[in-house]
């Protein structure tokens, strides 16, 4: 009989044992290869996401926490800064554009970014690839708005639709105070660029000044009405009332007071085909002694975010590395618990003219076996969970993960398990080599 259906036939008669054990090694290499595929993947992803810019200018508490909210979005930036500082920072040098945003709207849980026109025209999303259209144009008037891909589909925007902003980010897709009074035209869809910012929408810094002046007049109006109120009734037998209207802001009403913003990217001029320049450290030194202001630069950042990252990712891949050594026990055990029950069929194989040398191959061929079905199987299910996983953060961060698995790296992880497999079936297979044949041979009482 051919020793590959003997190992099938014994694989098959413990076939509950042997599927779990094949499961297990399946999800090591699995949780392996998705471990060193993300890890990767997403590290060329945020460093993609920073764009063509050279420096970021904020009044965070750092710079990666300025990174982490001008670009990628993960809060509203808490602290403004002042119109006159933008001008400063503008005129001291011939930036090739200076480009002010205002975070801190959103719409049903999206972010919203104030900015000017030279954001969507200028502002590459991913170096080398400037914003496209999917339809519409960019905004161009006050109370205009381009959606990003993702929360266009998200919220089913279409060009010409009506919209109503939140203050506030806010967990909740309702948001915080909306500013009814002043709806929003849907006038761009952007195509897919792979970064958080196709989950954003962009709109014009002076529509969202207008509305954030009406609301401080009108809240301060307000607290001058109470405060007569409580006068009046402190002071006199009539009560006197008060007619409020609604104050609405002009575009030239509005002071350098009202003319906020919590970002300003800033790139240096460049030679044709070249996206560095000699002048970024000497600019970057000079900005950030300004105590004022947190200056970054984002592509410096997010190697430090991955380096941060990059320490618990390496504690993933040992613990996917115990596993993967935790499946290759389980092989053992299980072989050897399976080598108490088959000792009657090792000395029939004998008898019949198996050698030691060939009884003693067979365990270790059915353990490789065990290995290469797991392995397999594990590779198929991390391309799946890749995928999946790909899925989820573009969902729910707006960056695209490339789902692939490296070839060098899978068939590195698969040769690994395979051969830990194969170290695994050496002391079941050594039992096997010892059987006593006689004893074994013995009629069962």
């Amino acid at each position: 009989m051919n020793d590959m259906i003997i190992v099938l036939r014994s694989l098959r008669v413990r076939l509950l044992a042997s599927s779990v054990t094949v499961a297990m090694v399946a999800i090591a290499v699995a949780l392996l290869l998705v471990l060193m595929s993300l890890r990767e993947a997403a590290s060329q992803a945020f460093r993609r996401g920073t764009g063509n810019i050279h420096l970021l200018v904020s009044a965070d508490a750092s710079p990666l926490v300025g990174v982490l909210n001008g670009l990628f979005y993960a809060n509203a930036p808490a602290n403004p800064i002042a119109w006159g500082k933008y001008e400063e920072i503008k005129n001291s040098f011939p930036w090739q554009w200076a480009i002010p945003t205002q975070l801190g709207d959103s719409f049903r849980g999206s972010p919203v970014m104030a900015t000017t026109p030279d954001f969507l025209s200028n502002f590459e999303p991913v170096s080398g690839q400037p914003f496209q259209y999917a339809s519409g144009k960019a905004f161009a008037e006050d109370f205009q708005v381009v959606a990003g891909s993702q929360a266009a589909s998200e919220h089913g925007l279409s060009v010409g639709q009506k919209i109503v902003f939140s203050h506030g980010t806010g967990g909740s897709r309702e948001g915080g105070h909306q500013h009814a009074d002043h709806p929003y035209e849907v006038v761009g869809i952007l195509k897919p660029t792979g970064s958080a910012h196709d989950r954003a929408l962009f709109t014009n810094l002076q529509s969202t000044w207008i509305i954030h002046a009406e609301d401080r007049r009108e809240n301060a109006a307000s607290a001058e009405h109470e405060a007569e109120a409580e006068e009046d009734h402190a002071g006199h037998d009539h009560a006197h009332e008060h007619e409020h209207e609604h104050e609405h802001v002009e575009a030239a009403d509005l002071t350098d007071a009202d003319k906020l913003m919590t970002g300003i990217l800033l790139r240096l001029p460049t030679r044709p085909g070249s996206d560095a320049s000699a002048s970024i450290a000497a600019q970057f030194d000079r900005l950030r002694r300004d105590m004022a202001i947190t200056v970054a630069q984002p592509a410096q950042q997010i190697g430090r975010l991955m380096a941060i990252v990059g320490d618990i990712d390496w504690l993933f891949l040992a613990m996917a590395v115990v596993v993967l050594v935790s499946s290759a026990i389980s092989i053992m055990l299980a072989m050897v618990s399976s080598m108490e029950l088959r000792r009657r069929q090792v000395a029939v194989l004998r008898v019949l003219g198996a050698s030691a040398w060939r009884v003693f191959a067979l365990a270790i061929t059915e353990s490789t076996l065990i290995g290469l079905i797991g392995a397999i199987l594990g590779a198929i299910l991390a391309l799946g969970g890749s995928a999946i996983a790909s899925t989820i953060l573009a969902q729910r961060i707006g960056i695209t993960v490339a789902g692939t698995i490296d070839p060098r790296s899978a068939a590195l992880v698969m040769a690994g398990a395979v051969v830990l497999a194969a170290l695994a079936g050496i002391i079941p297979a050594i039992k096997s080599y010892r059987t006593p044949v006689a004893r074994h041979l013995r009629p069962i009482a």
